[in-house]
């Protein structure tokens, strides 16, 4: 069996349909962790039956489930994935190749769409006004806040991050800023999901998630990170 090099996260929410392809497209050396975050179909049972780690988060929220998934992971590196077979795992060798040479601390996929209507209009407005809102306030020059990303575990864990909702990948990113770590964006394609979004998928939920993010950056230009930027 080969060694667990990355572990990836996957927050899941009625999946079932989904989760065979995500979970064939992993390369090599790359885990699954699937963080059943209380679904009512048999997204569980279907990771476990294709090899995945499966790991039971009772407190709803992408926060909960992503904080979850991190607490779960043993491997030097995580990522984090959909599990709506909206971001290809495939992807990912390319991005922990940043990591490993030297040139990022962090590496965030740019939702690059694969076909009209892969990207819901007004998601992809909050998004277009949410990066502008992050550029402008916390002087960090990035396009989006998509789900894909990877970073070292343990610097990762030290950064202490709060939010269990949808300001989780928000939060993530305002620290690792202010510990001085390398952000890196790359185009990563971005196909309509398998399924209805539980947040951008809707207005309600989108709406949601702005407010979430919104309360950060507020907070952002008195922030300090406790946290020393990570070895690499």
């Amino acid at each position: 069996m080969a060694p667990v090099l990355v572990d990836v996260v996957l927050p899941c929410l009625n999946e079932e349909r989904a989760l065979p392809w995500v979970l064939s497209r992993l390369p090599e050396g790359y885990r699954a962790i699937v963080v059943d975050n209380g679904s009512t179909d048999d997204s569980a049972a279907v990771a476990r039956g294709l090899g995945a780690t499966v790991v039971a988060e009772s407190r709803r929220g992408f926060g909960a489930a992503a904080h979850a998934g991190l607490t779960a992971a043993t491997a030097p590196v995580v990522a984090f994935c959909d599990a709506d077979a909206s971001m290809d795992p495939a992807q990912l060798p390319a991005m922990v190749a940043l990591l490993d040479e030297g040139r990022a601390e962090l590496v965030l996929g740019r939702r690059r769409p694969t076909r009209r209507g892969a990207w819901p209009l007004h998601a992809r407005f909050a998004n277009r006004a949410l990066a502008f809102l992050i550029r402008r306030r916390a002087r960090i020059r990035v396009h989006d806040l998509g789900p894909l990303r990877v970073a070292r575990r343990e610097p990762l864990v030290a950064l202490g991050l709060e939010d269990r909702r949808s300001g989780y990948p928000l939060e993530m990113l305002l620290r690792a800023h202010a510990a001085s770590w390398r952000i890196v964006e790359v185009d990563a394609p971005y196909s309509p999901r398998v399924g209805r979004s539980k947040v951008t998928g809707t207005l309600k939920g989108t709406i949601v998630a702005v407010k979430d993010m919104s309360a950060l950056l507020r907070e952002v230009r008195g922030q300090s990170a406790a946290v020393s930027p990570p070895n690499t």
